[in-house]
């Protein structure tokens, strides 16, 4: 079976469910199985043709991969090191010096980018590494709410062809990305300066 075959059905199966659909493939694509871009096809698809329950699939798309994303976090701290290692090779050393000194910076960019941005070897490394768990929670959090809003609006305009709408201003959702993760990372930064230097998780 093809991967097209697989995504139809997927979509077909697991789209009559709704919101509740959206939440379980968004919980395991982020957590234990991999499902690229069938859960954004599957938000477009919902939200073009429910568009005032736009707001509602979206916020089951969040809710679904933070929860995914916590258990794939709290799992890499218990024991994620070989299946970090496997997964960012010889970058390993680089991507733990970076994730260390940036921890928000990095889970909030990762999280806003599409497929195939390297998410989850961000989200094991961010268990294994120990960020605190308010710091992963937070970027998380605020990054796929943004991401699956901003592809539930284009879903509402431009119907399910907001899929190639996303692919064909590729680099202008990047160059947006980028700077939302730059006010962000700055908003936090001043945030932090009022709150006590240790974080519990």
């Amino acid at each position: 079976m093809t991967f097209q075959a697989i995504r139809n059905w997927v979509l077909a199966v697991v789209g009559g469910l709704g919101g509740g659909g959206l939440f379980l493939i968004s919980f395991l694509d982020s957590s234990v199985l991999t499902f690229p871009v069938i859960n954004d096809l599957l938000l477009i698809r919902l939200s073009f043709q429910n568009p005032r329950h736009m707001p509602y699939y979206a916020l089951m798309a969040t809710l679904g991969s933070v929860a995914g994303c916590l258990l794939l976090f709290f799992i890499a701290r218990k024991g994620g090191h070989a299946f970090y290692h496997r997964r960012a090779g010889t970058h390993a050393h680089r991507v733990r010096a970076w994730i260390e000194r940036n921890s928000f910076l990095s889970v909030l960019v990762a999280a806003l980018l599409p497929p195939p941005a390297p998410f989850k070897v961000v989200v094991v490394a961010a268990g294994v590494f120990e960020v605190p768990l308010r710091t992963f929670t937070l970027a998380l959090t605020l990054a796929r709410l943004v991401r699956y809003f901003t592809i539930g609006f284009l879903a509402v305009r431009y119907g399910e062809g907001a899929a190639r709408y996303l692919g064909r201003h590729r680099l202008t959702f990047a160059a947006g990305v980028l700077a939302f993760a730059f006010v962000s990372y700055l908003v936090s930064k001043l945030l932090m300066r009022h709150t006590p230097s240790a974080e519990s998780s």
